[in-house]
């Protein structure tokens, strides 16, 4: 698969005209709890050559590709990139963290990096954690029965919210180091379940974990209460650092 993802990226290289500065697997293949069937999430940083740049009107900034059974491919031009970087996109920080790179030119992660805890707002990112925790606590985690996936993308979802709530910093993107927020009495349950996704496949279902779905309401509950209070930091020539990273790589 790691040659199909990379054959995939070169021949979109020279089909498309642009440089592809970052290729990352951005799915639960990087969170840390994959089923036997998840498929590659690819998300990629491209940069066209400079003339693209010079003419009146911007063209087209995202390349989107049909998604089958294995692959789901999707990309961003380098300047919308840093746009929604300097917004806090939280994708954005979730891909630039990935464990799985499948390409990067030499250097793109490393000026990159630095910036992160700049750019992170800390109320945007629990907005957007909170977004994803409501759709499993209202919708997706209230019957008898509930699916495993989606059990583990509202924990996931929980524990990052809690963790923007708690420290005040970018949450980090796999579930490992997120995990350190369970409550105690929780730690075996998630360890089973965990275990049996390992082995399970994308729409298995279990019985609801009721300890676990009360501690995902908690959660939910205690990160709206927190909105209001967090800071909005502005970190000071940020826009100045983003420009010379979108300066550099395009000339």
């Amino acid at each position: 698969m790691i040659t199909r993802i990379t054959t995939a990226l070169a021949s979109l290289e020279a089909k498309q005209n642009v440089r592809i500065l970052y290729a990352c697997e951005s799915g639960s293949r990087a969170w840390g709890f994959p089923s036997p069937d998840s498929d590659y999430d690819v998300r990629f940083i491209y940069v066209h050559p400079l003339d693209w740049y010079l003419g009146l009107d911007e063209g087209p900034d995202t390349l989107n590709f049909p998604v089958d059974e294995e692959l789901d491919l999707a990309g961003w031009e380098l300047r919308k990139t840093l746009r929604l970087l300097r917004g806090s996109n939280a994708a954005l920080f979730e891909w630039l963290q990935s464990p799985v790179v499948y390409h990067e030119a030499p250097g793109f992660q490393a000026q990159l990096t630095p910036l992160l805890p700049q750019a992170f707002n800390l109320k945007a990112g629990l907005h957007h954690y909170l977004g994803q925790l409501r759709r499993g606590v209202e919708e997706e985690l209230t019957g008898e029965e509930v699916r495993l996936k989606r059990l583990f993308y509202a924990l996931r979802s929980a524990l990052a919210a809690r963790w923007i709530r708690e420290r005040h910093t970018l949450p980090p993107m796999e579930f490992a180091p997120l995990r350190e927020l369970l409550p105690m009495s929780l730690h075996g349950v998630v360890e089973e379940l965990l275990a049996q996704k390992a082995h399970s496949n994308e729409k298995t279902m279990v019985a609801r974990p009721a300890a676990l779905v009360a501690f995902l309401g908690e959660e939910y509950a205690a990160g709206q209460a927190a909105q209001a209070a967090l800071p909005v930091a502005r970190a000071s020539g940020l826009n100045e650092a983003l420009d010379a990273v979108l300066q550099a790589w395009v000339k």
